[in-house]
């Protein structure tokens, strides 16, 4: 099986989680105003629970069901995480994501999502990426409004946790409006280029 690839944004590099990554994982997501706007982190952040969740990422990856990135950022560290999970009968990822709360605000989680969407199309084939935020956690939707996935609505009492029901808000995108958004941002550069050969020719 090939390698799990890193993926370079202008900040950040995604690269696989090392098992050394563990207590950075549980320091940040352990925070309890990070694990209170996602579905799946406990609180508190059971020890060994990190290394854990790290040992699954290579099969999984070989397996073809999901994909896990670190995000680091060269003066921090790791940061975050972003991660798709797919079915690829279906060529469909759900992807998630979090960011430690020393780093929020700077926009990493919207650079991040960028790039393994690009990954998801170009690399991966897929043609449907989705992602849910809970409604108390709007930067969470904007991240998602950012990158171009749109609202397909809101889905009541879709998961439990803590004992509650919760609410769910849902996004998608296409691969058509990924090729859409990408061919709008590249035309500009197109014409520039167009414009100098023409000088040149002059």
């Amino acid at each position: 099986m090939i390698d799990q690839p890193t993926l370079i944004s202008p900040r950040l590099r995604l690269r696989p989680f090392a098992l050394s990554d563990a207590d950075a994982v549980q320091q940040l997501a352990g925070d309890a105003a990070v694990a209170d706007m996602t579905l799946n982190i406990p609180h508190p952040y059971p020890d060994g629970d990190a290394a854990e969740w790290i040992a699954t990422h290579r099969e999984a990856w070989d397996a073809g069901t999901s994909v896990t990135f670190a995000m680091t950022h060269a003066d921090y560290g790791v940061c975050g995480t972003v991660s798709l999970r797919v079915t690829r009968a279906h060529r469909v990822g759900e992807l998630g994501y979090w960011v430690g709360q020393p780093y929020w605000g700077h926009g990493y989680a919207t650079e991040a999502v960028r790039e393994v969407l690009r990954f998801a199309y170009e690399t991966l084939d897929l043609n449907r990426i989705q992602a849910s935020h809970l409604p108390r956690n709007p930067a969470s939707g904007r991240v998602m409004q950012k990158v171009g996935m749109q609202r397909e609505g809101l889905h009541r009492a879709s998961y439990l946790k803590g004992g509650q029901f919760q609410d769910v808000v849902e996004y998608a995108m296409l691969r058509g409006d990924w090729e859409a958004r990408t061919l709008v941002r590249t035309e500009p550069t197109a014409k520039a280029m167009q414009v100098k050969v023409v000088i040149r020719q002059i």
